[in-house]
């Protein structure tokens, strides 16, 4: 199933243009957890992507996944992590899939992740039951003010990626039942045309039943969570010379199955 959020209910999206709303639900969440047939369904209903808000927009707790590639640590000079590298972006920087965003500085940068929302929640997942504590997957963007985040000699993540809109998601949430293999999925992203990353799902480092798994043997999981998974290589702060976003730029990701991010640059 695909379900997004349109004019404050669930609805399940049909194809990119079509979709009904569940009358009988408030949120994407009670939408899923409720039984098929008890599902309250209006018409078909045409729908542009800008309608659609965040499939969530105040999840308790967001975690995200520094150095989860192999080839973006190597491009950003950072020894392979043991364990996964853990961070948050905090939930006020959530923002739906077709968005425009305001830079802090001069050295924005982009990052197309993977998302993870966790439909039951518990405390030390076992990795092999993992996959059943996952409501969906979804396209993210994990904005990066590079000024903010290396401020200081040692990295502060949170505070350089938690900035208004810097956390676009969406733009719907994709049950993992719709997918054959979410390794075959791909990663791409664009700046006004140009691809910037490309690369599947299967050079994540640490796979999304490895980080439900971590992440629940020290915090109790919750509906509605977030995990950004990680970014491939070719983030603008890891090229020669660096790149970053400008105002009027267009920064799109997109994930195969899963849809496409349109943000706007001001």
């Amino acid at each position: 199933m695909k379900i997004g959020m349109r004019a404050n209910r669930p609805f399940i999206i049909t194809d990119e243009q079509h979709g009904q709303t569940v009358l009988n639900a408030k949120t994407v969440l009670e939408a899923l957890h409720m039984p098929a047939a008890d599902r309250q369904l209006g018409s078909l209903e045409t729908f542009a992507p800008q309608e659609l808000a965040a499939p969530i927009t105040a999840p308790r707790q967001i975690f995200a996944v520094g150095m989860n590639y192999r080839d973006h640590s190597a491009e950003i000079h950072i020894t392979l992590p043991k364990v996964p590298s853990i961070f948050t972006k905090f939930s006020s920087s959530l923002a739906p899939a077709n968005v425009t965003v305001a830079t802090h500085g001069p050295e924005t940068d982009w990052e197309t992740e993977l998302v993870v929302m966790i439909g039951k929640g518990g405390r030390d997942i076992a990795t092999a039951d993992a996959m059943a504590h996952v409501a969906g997957v979804m396209v993210g963007e994990d904005l990066s003010d590079r000024a903010v985040q290396f401020e200081n000699d040692n990295p502060q993540f949170s505070m350089g990626k938690s900035f208004e809109n810097y956390a676009p998601v969406g733009p719907w949430l994709t049950t993992v039942d719709e997918l054959a293999n979410l390794d075959d999925e791909v990663i791409t992203t664009t700046v006004n045309g140009q691809t910037m990353q490309q690369a599947p799902l299967s050079q994540l480092i640490f796979k999304v039943p490895d980080l439900v798994h971590y992440l629940s043997t020290v915090c109790e999981l919750q509906p509605g969570d977030l995990i950004f998974t990680g970014t491939p290589s070719g983030t603008g702060v890891g090229r020669n010379p660096q790149v970053f976003l400008q105002a009027g730029d267009q920064l799109r990701g997109q994930i195969t199955h899963l849809g496409t991010l349109n943000i706007t640059i001001k």
